[in-house]
C-alpha cells in the first residue's frame, strides 16, 4: 500500500510558538514581586539592568566568538587542538581561567562556545571552576580589601581547584561517563557543522562570502544569544533578591563565630548568600575583623563564586544534569578542601 504525502497547502498559517517558559517564569516572578513589594521590584529591575549592561561586552564577545568559530571552521581546529593533549589542556584551562576577567555568570557564554566547538569537557571544567574564583581585577581588589596574602592564596586555590576538577572529569570521561555535556536545546543550535562529512577543515576568515557560512553565523548568534541571555537575566533577578533579603548580619551569625563547623557552614552559606566577588570582599573583610576563621572566609568566597545560585542556574541551563551534578559536587568539595588547607597554612 502506497501512502501519498501531500504538501502543506499554501496560506495555512504555521503553528504558533508557545511563549518560552523561562521568560514566563521571569515575568511571573517580577509581577509577583511588584504586587508584594513594588519598591523592591523597581530596585530589582534596576539591578538587572545594571548587571546586564556590565556583562554585555563579555557576553557579546563570547557569542560573537562562538558564531565566528562555527562559520569560519575555527571551532574544528580548536577542538582538534584541545583533543590532542588533554592533560596539557587542563593545565592551560586552569591557568587561563584564573587569569581571565570573567565573573561566574560572564564565563557561561564562553563555556558554551568551547563545548559547542567540541572541546573536551575536562579542560572546559577546569576553566569553568577556576575562572569565577579569580581574575586580575579581583586580585587587586582582594589585595586592597583583605590582604596581599589572601589574594595570592585565592589565586593558587583557583588554579588548584581547576586542576582538581579537570582531572576528576577526565577520569570520569575515560570511564565512559559524561558524554555529550551540552543540553539538546543549545547543542542543536550550534552543533551542526557547515562542512560535509569527511571534508577537510579549512579556516575561511571571509565567511560572509558564503551563503551557507553566513547562515551558520546568524543562527549560532541568534540561538545562543537568546538561550543564554534569558537564563542569565533570570539569574541576575534572583541575585537581586538575595542582595535585598540576605543581610551581612545574617551571614555573620552563621560563619563569624569561629566554631568548629565554621568552614562547612561557610561552604553551605556561600551558595545562597554569595552575591558577586566584588560585593563579597568588604563583607569578608568585616567578618574577618569580627573573628571569622580565615579558612571559613576562603571557603565562603570560593564556594560562592563557583556554586552560587545565579551561576549554578546558568550552568544548569547549559549542560545536562549529570554534568551539572559533577560541577556542583566538584565546586563544593574543592571549596571545603581549600578552606581547611588555607586554615592550616595561613599565618592569620
Amino acid at each position: 500500500m502506497q501512502i501519498e504525502i501531500k504538501p502543506i497547502a499554501e496560506g495555512v498559517p504555521p503553528k504558533p510558538q508557545t511563549v518560552d517558559r523561562v521568560i514566563l517564569l521571569l515575568l511571573a516572578l517580577f509581577g509577583g514581586l511588584a504586587l508584594l513589594n513594588f519598591d523592591q521590584a523597581v530596585q530589582s529591575g534596576q539591578f538587572v539592568g545594571k548587571a546586564v549592561l556590565g556583562i554585555l561586552p563579555y557576553f557579546l564577545l563570547a557569542i560573537l566568538f562562538a558564531a565566528y568559530a562555527r562559520a569560519t571552521g575555527l571551532d574544528q581546529l580548536i577542538s582538534a587542538a584541545f583533543s590532542r593533549g588533554t592533560v596539557l589542556a587542563i593545565f592551560t584551562g586552569s591557568l587561563a581561567g584564573a587569569l581571565s576577567p570573567f565573573c561566574s555568570c560572564g564565563v557561561i557564554p564562553l563555556i558554551a562556545a568551547m563545548l559547542a566547538a567540541g572541546v573536551p569537557l575536562s579542560p572546559v571544567m577546569a576553566f569553568c571552576i577556576s575562572s569565577p574564583i579569580m581574575s586580575p581585577e579581583m586580585f587587586l581588589l582582594t589585595a586592597a580589601g583583605i590582604s596581599d596574602e589572601f589574594a595570592v592564596a585565592k589565586t593558587a586555590i583557583a588554579i588548584g581547584m581547576g586542576l582538581f576538577s579537570g582531572f576528576a572529569v577526565l577520569g570520569l570521561e575515560r570511564l565512559g561517563y559524561l558524554g555529550q555535556p551540552l543540553r539538546q536545546a543549545i547543542g542543536c543550535s550550534c552543533g551542526t557543522s557547515v562542512f560535509a562529512a569527511g571534508q577537510k577543515t579549512t579556516i575561511v576568515t571571509r565567511f560572509w562570502e558564503s551563503r551557507q557560512r553566513r547562515q551558520a553565523f546568524v543562527e549560532v548568534f541568534q540561538k545562543n544569544g537568546f538561550f543564554l541571555g534569558k537564563w542569565m537575566t533570570l539569574a541576575f533577578f534572583i541575585e537581586s533578591l538575595m542582595v535585598a533579603y540576605l543581610s551581612p548580619e545574617m551571614v555573620a551569625k552563621l560563619v563569624g563565630s569561629g566554631n568548629a563547623l565554621a568552614i562547612p557552614l561557610a561552604v553551605i552559606v556561600g551558595v545562597p548568600a554569595y552575591m558577586n566577588g566584588y560585593a563579597a570582599i568588604p563583607l569578608i573583610s568585616g567578618l574577618l575583623e569580627l573573628g571569622m576563621m580565615p579558612g571559613a572566609a576562603m571557603a565562603f568566597m570560593t564556594a560562592g563564586a563557583v556554586s552560587s545560585i545565579p551561576a549554578a542556574l546558568a550552568v544548569f541551563a547549559l549542560v545536562r544534569r549529570p554534568v551539572f551534578a559533577v560541577y556542583i559536587g566538584l565546586g563544593l568539595i574543592g571549596s571545603l578542601t581549600a578552606g581547611y588547607v588555607y586554615q592550616l597554612t595561613s599565618g592569620w
